[in-house]
């Protein structure tokens, strides 16, 4: 606590230069720990230079210019800040999804409320931001990078439509259990069993929605010619032909969240036919088609790695050694928690896979600089390097290990309050008389 009061003040100190008008707002200098690049070496007895909310200097010995705050953090570990590829933190329950089945222009990161209780526990355990991804039946919307700090939506939001969401049909008798259960403080005993769907309805539903979503793509595409025309009539403008057009331009991906192997095949030779670049999300059954996924070039979120076998003859750590045979197979992948929740928890669903094979560098990348990779932000986020947001994490340890504490947090060059609802609770009653 002193520590972290030390350098609050420093800051403030600092912003009484910045009205002499030699220091932009954000600008500190760490200086004296181990800088965990990730993008490169670890550098001991490192610094790094912030200036204006952007890193402008990495290595060893660097100076501050006059009026810098420096601040000393001498035996700390620093981090580029945590990642969740898949999250709808900060979102009630009934604005994560719309009614229809194409919602492509709707914005998840426009009902996020930056007052929720979640926010301060996810970034007081490292993760600075998350995808926030929309929820529906066929393509929910669009999947939005957020910090987690700020005091409206428009001040939280990082990258607006970093891709757009498509949950791929799939034949489903039984339903795929969720990662998020709707009361997770029923006993297992007592839940009650999802009845099963005749093969026969579960097929026509699937044809029903394949076709619907092939003739989606076929009149977004119509749109598009027809806006493109010279000389033609202008079709009126429809926001949801308006969001796919960057899709159907191969600026945009889809993430298709697509879980079983038929489920993986089908997306990836729909993508192939449609033309169109997606990421595949939640593919618990990769590890089927491993080969199939690397010759397309195609990049994956994977969901927690903390779940229960799909099937009763799964291998009881899959969800265990997955990380580690994409990561063999050079497949590039992220992990996500795919929850409102559990974002917290990020780190120790990366750092349960190191166990089974997935060297610790590796699980870092996958909840930093590969998720900022996968959807294209990998020139401003993901790693400790000149020019990117200085969006770090100062920490007694290493953040993987649950026995490690975050001491300090940057997000986008400003300092962030690292309390929590749950951290002063604790303070109330363990002061209790």
């Amino acid at each position: 606590m002193i520590e972290r009061v030390k350098w609050i003040l420093c800051l403030i100190f600092a912003g009484a230069l910045w009205g002499q008008d030699a220091v932009p707002p954000s600008s500190f200098l760490l200086k004296g720990g181990t800088v965990h690049t990730i993008s490169g070496p670890v550098i001991e007895n490192g610094s790094i230079l912030v200036r204006d909310g952007r890193i402008i200097g990495v290595g060893k010995n660097l100076s501050a210019p006059e009026g810098v705050p420096v601040i000393d953090i001498t035996g700390r570990q620093v981090y580029p800040g945590m990642i969740d590829s898949g999250s709808s933190t900060g979102i009630d329950k009934e604005d994560t999804a719309e009614m229809g089945l194409f919602n492509p222009q709707l914005n998840p990161a426009n009902v996020v409320n930056p007052e929720s209780d979640f926010i301060p526990a996810t970034r007081a355990n490292g993760v600075t931001s998350v995808m926030e991804m929309a929820e529906g039946e066929l393509i929910a919307g669009q999947v939005s990078l957020v910090h987690m700090e700020g005091f409206t939506n428009d001040a939280m939001l990082m990258a607006r439509g970093a891709a757009v969401h498509l949950i791929f049909p799939v034949i489903a008798t039984r339903p795929a259990p969720a990662h998020e259960p709707e009361d997770d403080d029923d006993e297992p005993t007592t839940a009650v069993e999802q009845p099963v769907v005749p093969y026969s309805e579960a097929k026509q539903a699937y044809d029903e929605k394949m076709k619907a979503l092939r003739d989606f793509f076929d009149a977004a595409r119509r749109y598009r010619h027809a806006k493109q025309a010279k000389g033609g009539r202008m079709p009126e403008t429809d926001r949801r032909y308006e969001a796919m057009i960057p899709v159907l331009d191969g600026t945009q991906p889809m993430i298709v969240t697509a879980v079983r192997e038929r489920e993986i095949r089908d997306a990836i030779a729909f993508a192939a036919k449609e033309k169109i670049r997606i990421i595949l999300a939640d593919p618990y059954e990769a590890y089927k088609v491993l080969p199939l996924i690397k010759s397309h070039n195609i990049s994956v979120v994977l969901g927690p790695t903390y779940s229960l076998p799909l099937e009763r003859d799964d291998a009881y750590d899959q969800s265990y050694t997955t990380p580690s045979q994409l990561y063999k197979a050079g497949i590039k992948f992220s992990i996500a928690t795919f929850s409102s929740k559990s974002s917290r928890n990020l780190p120790y669903q990366a750092a349960a896979a190191v166990p089974f094979g997935l060297p610790h560098d590796e699980a870092y990348k996958a909840v930093s600089l590969n998720a900022a990779e996968i959807f294209g932000l990998g020139k401003k986020l993901g790693s400790i390097d000149e020019g990117k947001v200085a969006d770090l994490i100062v920490t007694d340890g290493d953040p993987l290990e649950a026995s490690s504490h975050v001491t300090m947090e940057f997000i986008d060059g400003k300092p962030v309050n690292l309390d929590t609802r749950q951290k002063k609770l604790y303070e109330k009653y363990v002061a209790r008389p």
